[in-house]
């Protein structure tokens, strides 16, 4: 790392943060930037003893990956200006550094990205070299998650009773899927030949495989990939027998008996366990029950040679989290969604959740509308920032996690969850629907392990998605000032204008150029870069370096969405959670420090490959030190009661109460919320209009025999009209299968074709 580094001090640069400026000597280590501001010296009104006490130097660090975009604006030599370094933070903090000798700037400029973009491998970062302080050393941050026993908590095990599931080991040495995890959880029915015939039909051998089950009524949230359907209509008998299966896991344990090894870590068992209507129904909005109405309309009809699964008013759901139209336009290249032609057990529901490049890009527009905080104290636009469209990502996620909730908890069904490739928005709603369901995922223990199953072990890829290895794309030049345009205006003769001015114009015309160009794909753009000819003829000529190098294109917020849903539901249940908001803040940081091993590499395969436990720290013993630091002081302690409004197991959010995560932003609550009068919000009712929030996450329904919202291939089924009417109509109001340009206008282009050509870029 040391020969990536030009220079390593510069005294004397002016440092423009908050909209102030403060003199610093800039420190370039092989792992970090430091700015050493040094100590104010003490005041007159002192007392002597106090003003003996030498003050220390204020210190600020900022990690190499923490860096997302790098602007180099030289000046000509001998004009007097100062050429600037403007840095924009993963953490949203913004800095511009300006450096009077031209040829140091250049140094530090090159420096910086050597030391960012130009590492050639994850081995190279800090993780791989980072010591911890013994108190961390002491905390077995490796060992907090154990696959058997969180599976054991949830009741399943070898030894324990059989609740109509078991651990397979037909990926225990990630042959049959690489990106999966070495156990999974798979109905007790079906077998591993069965298996091993059904993963050829789920892209990536992603198959059906459990993750949660719920301790009061045993039903189930499976997840997997798209199926492999095709133009030609494809189907694996195996694979309708492994959802099947998924589906009919229904034995019910005896009454109130759980396994007795589950009582130290399990979720507190619920005192109703009917887990009826009345605690929740005065919580659901409008929009929710119409989608519970409209799942409900179209159940499907159970012949009576096919054996009934458990609950009377059972809906199992195939949660298709993407856009109908996408899902439909995948056929066109061997993909697609079921055809429930097959699976006449369940209903499919399409969620219409955008992919990684529409989230990529609405956090860009966010930061359009912050990225000013440098050199200005002035609050963002709010009309740009709810332009970003950031809001209504985050309601639909809560939204489509908690359509699942309340088929789980209240429908007492079973629920299948995929998008493309199983480990972006299948992720999300994943791991959201557990925090509504289960009061085990609100403690701190409990949220790791949900991040180390529902995220890391269950392959979510988190390199390819955070771009830990940087990219040369996000560091540029701005030779505009050496061109000759006026950028000193009130300057003298020898060039040394006012301090504040010089840096607020060497900070200007920064950032102009719009990140949001091309970034439209509707998928989750893994198959642009494996499946393609051109990615599979160029494969065997790529060095490590290339292979693990950043591409922007595929780097997304997915996790960032997650923490801000998670953030959402801590906001509105305060006592709930035993974590904090400093928790979750944090642990978005670390995610792009690359100061801890855990969220290296893109897969559970990769991280054992790597030796990741052996050779760097984890981030959860950072955490675990520091406990006290991140424990909410009003958590009301994890206690359950179905029949006391407040502490019951299911947690729903309100979806008109999304906020802006201010504190994550490095904004006052005051400049991204706006002014707040709760006397008044009761009477002002949603805030839809202002947050862009608009419709419900639901956009199409399909069964066997019916189907409502636009994209889908049956016809819409005349029963159930009147409320259900007015949801379908606005579904169809959604515009899901025309084509739309970046001006939101409709698009002349052939819905179907251009919803093909964005899913696959």
């Amino acid at each position: 790392m040391a020969d990536k580094l030009r220079i390593t001090k510069v005294e004397q640069v002016q440092v423009l943060a908050g909209g102030e400026i403060s003199s610093v000597t800039l420190h370039l280590t092989p792992h970090h930037l430091i700015l050493v501001k040094a100590a104010a010296p003490p005041s007159p009104q002192h007392s002597p003893k106090k003003a003996s006490t030498k003050s220390r130097p204020q210190e600020s660090w900022i990690a190499y990956p923490m860096i997302a975009f790098c602007t180099f604006r030289p000046t000509p030599h001998g004009s007097g200006l100062w050429s600037s370094i403007r840095i924009r933070g993963r953490d949203f903090k913004f800095v511009t550094l300006n450096i009077e000798d031209g040829k140091k700037a250049k140094d530090v400029y090159e420096s910086i990205k050597g030391a960012t973009c130009r590492l050639g491998s994850v081995e190279k970062l800090h993780a791989f070299v980072y010591d911890p302080p013994p108190p961390e050393k002491k905390m077995s941050g490796w060992e907090i998650y154990d696959a058997k026993a969180e599976w054991k908590r949830q009741g399943i095990s070898d030894k324990g009773v059989d609740r109509g599931w078991r651990i397979s080991k037909i990926n225990v040495d990630y042959g049959f899927s690489p990106t999966y995890p070495a156990l999974l959880p798979v109905p007790s029915s079906i077998s591993d030949n069965t298996l091993n015939y059904a993963g050829r039909y789920r892209s990536r051998a992603r198959i059906p495989a459990l993750t949660y089950l719920h301790p009061v009524n045993n039903c189930s949230i499976t997840r997997s990939s798209q199926p492999l359907a095709g133009l030609r209509g494809n189907r694996s008998i195996q694979d309708e027998k492994l959802v099947s299966a998924c589906f009919s896991a229904s034995a019910q344990p005896d009454d109130g008996e759980y396994p007795s090894s589950t009582q130290s870590r399990a979720s507190p068992t619920s005192s109703q366990p009917d887990l009826g209507l009345t605690s929740t129904e005065g919580e659901l909005s409008e929009t929710e029950r119409l989608e519970d109405e409209l799942i409900s309309s179209s159940t499907m009809e159970v012949l009576s040679d096919k054996p009934h699964v458990y609950g009377a008013q059972q809906h199992n759901l195939i949660v298709d989290a993407r856009p109908t139209v996408n899902a439909l336009a995948m056929q066109a290249v061997g993909l697609g969604s079921e055809n429930m032609d097959h699976y006449k057990f369940a209903t499919k529901a399409y969620l219409g959740i955008d992919n990684i490049h529409v989230m990529r890009d609405s956090l860009s527009k966010v930061v359009e509308a912050i990225k000013d905080s440098d050199i200005s104290k002035l609050p963002p636009n709010r009309e740009q920032l709810a332009k970003s469209g950031w809001i209504k990502h985050i309601t639909g996620l809560l939204d489509g996690a908690a359509l699942i909730a309340r088929q789980v908890g209240i429908q007492h069904s079973h629920v299948l969850i995929h998008c493309s490739d199983g480990w972006d928005r299948t992720s999300q709603l994943s791991a959201l629907s557990q925090i509504l369901l289960d009061p085990y995922y609100r403690t701190i223990e409990g949220f790791i392990v949900l991040v180390e199953k529902d995220w890391l072990a269950y392959g979510h890829m988190f390199q390819h998605r955070s771009g830990f290895l940087s990219s040369e794309k996000w560091f540029s030049v701005q030779n505009d000032a050496l061109a000759g345009s006026a950028i000193q205006p009130g300057g003298n003769g020898d060039g040394r204008g006012d301090a504040i001015e010089n840096a607020l114009l060497s900070a200007k015309r920064f950032f102009n150029k719009s990140n949001q160009s091309q970034d439209t794909i509707e998928s989750d753009s893994e198959l642009a870069y494996e499946d393609s000819p051109k990615a599979k003829k160029s494969a065997t000529k790529d060095t490590q370096a290339e292979k693990e190098a950043t591409k922007p294109k595929e780097t997304s917020p997915v996790f960032h969405q997650f923490l801000d849903a998670t953030y959402q539901l801590l906001y509105q249940f305060p006592t709930r959670f035993e974590f904090n908001e400093r928790f979750l803040r944090r642990l978005l940081y670390h995610l792009y420090s690359c100061q801890y091993g855990t969220f290296l590499y893109n897969n559970e395969k990769s991280r054992l490959d790597a030796r990741v436990q052996e050779r760097t720290a984890s981030v959860w013993s950072y955490f675990l030190s520091r406990r006290a630091e991140f424990t909410n002081k009003d958590w009301d302690g994890g206690e359950i009661d179905d029949h006391f409004k407040g502490k019951e197991r299911l947690m729903l959010p309100r979806l008109d109460k999304t906020r802006w995560w201010s504190e994550v932003f490095n904004r006052s609550d005051l400049d991204m919320n706006g002014p707040t009068n709760t006397a008044t919000d009761r009477y002002l009712g949603p805030r839809e209009d202002s947050l862009r929030v608009g419709h419900g996450v639901l956009t199409g329904v399909e069964t066997a025999h019916t189907a409502a919202g636009a994209g889908t291939t049956r016809q819409v089924s005349n029963e159930n009209p009147g409320r259900i009417a007015s949801l379908r109509e606005g579904i169809a109001g959604l515009g899901i299968g025309i084509g739309r340009g970046n001006s939101g206008t409709k698009s002349p282009n052939n819905p179907t074709k251009e919803a093909m050509a964005v899913e696959m870029q």
